[in-house]
């Protein structure tokens, strides 16, 4: 699919406007309630002592709030805070260089932490349990290890992928944190919440109406809300209401459970292409023109939630929900069709 979604992970927004509606306090952070209790225990606790707070990962879909969450600890320790994603350090050196320039205390976030290589997460886990660099220098048979000491400091990681993250990396975190979908009411304070900072009036109907299509998700309830303003200024005077509100998701293709036309074709591939599953994911990538990944890491989570979407053995299975949900007819067992398996699905037949 060629044209750009609206709840693509990848989707170019506007980063400044992004920050301003993030949350800079713990006590402004609506949701992940369980997190924020234990978090904010840590954090004093580290205050009390002086000390480094231990090193977090924070893992969930995307657009739950592992960067603003990782943001708000940096303010909340009242240190400062190193912007880094896993695909960015390429080299052993470019990960040396970030942890030498970190000062006393400061935080290093790294995003999508699962994609680092092999050789910098070697890099990394001396910086972590000791704080210092093994650095190798000179080739050949004059080569020398040197230990360089560096001043403590707390790593971050977050990931869409807890399982791709290596089990060495993983043990050398303090604490592990699962980001959950957010319920219909809290995305609601997080509308009004985010209307406020935008200076738009929403009332409680239009926001709650936002909020059941945004998947659970913070980062799309903003992105909604912002084309729900849009809408409003240019077809309804300015005046956001609940109407304008439902007029500008239709418009949007986003139904009334937050799909939207990309979800909608995965459901429909998997129905009308291939009898209702059971289907490889590389066959669905192939027959949608569609990334796997992009199918596992955006589409599924919230398919799966929903009940439209069975993970088995032998594939990807729509259930009788999705069916009712696309206004087709569930199929009775006797009219499930066999399986065709694929051996580059990766998914072995029964």
């Amino acid at each position: 699919m060629t044209e750009e979604r609206l709840v693509a992970a990848t989707l170019i927004v506007d980063d400044e406007a992004e920050r301003s509606l993030r949350p800079k306090t713990l006590g402004e952070f609506p949701g992940q309630d369980r997190t924020k209790a234990n978090l904010a225990i840590a954090v004093e606790a580290a205050k009390q002592r002086g000390e480094a707070l231990d090193h977090l990962l924070l893992y969930g879909p995307p657009g739950l709030g592992k960067t603003t969450l990782a943001n708000i600890v940096a303010n909340e320790m009242g240190v400062s805070i190193r912007t880094t994603s896993g695909p960015a350090i390429e080299r052993p050196g470019d990960l040396a260089a970030i942890l030498t320039n970190l000062k006393e205390h400061d935080l290093l976030f790294i995003d999508e932490i699962h994609r680092l290589s092999r050789t910098v997460e070697e890099i990394l886990y001396p910086a972590m349990e000791d704080f210092a660099l093994d650095l190798v220098i000179g080739k050949g048979p004059g080569a020398r290890s040197v230990r360089l000491a560096m001043p403590s400091f707390t790593l971050i990681g977050a990931t869409t992928r807890y399982a791709m993250v290596s089990a060495p990396l993983r043990d050398r975190f303090g604490s592990v944190f699962r980001l959950d979908f957010y319920d219909p009411e809290t995305l609601t304070v997080i509308v009004r919440r985010s209307a406020s900072l935008m200076g738009v009036s929403v009332p409680d109907d239009a926001a709650f109406e936002i909020a059941r299509r945004s998947r659970g998700t913070p980062r799309i309830a903003n992105r909604l809300l912002r084309r729900v303003r849009d809408y409003a200024e240019v077809r309804n005077s300015g005046s956001v209401t609940l109407e304008a509100a439902r007029a500008a998701l239709a418009m949007l293709d986003v139904d009334d459970l937050g799909l939207d036309d990309a979800d909608r074709s995965v459901l429909r591939c998997i129905i009308e292409k291939f009898d209702g599953g059971p289907v490889g994911l590389e066959t669905i990538a192939a027959a949608i023109s569609e990334e796997s990944d992009t199918i596992m890491d955006v589409y599924e989570p919230f398919l799966l939630q929903c009940g439209f979407l069975n993970r088995t053995p032998r594939g990807r299975v729509a259930t009788a929900a999705a069916y009712r949900h696309l206004g087709m007819e569930p199929p009775r067992k006797s009219e499930v069709q066999p399986t065709l398996w694929s051996a580059e699905d990766g998914e072995a037949p029964p």
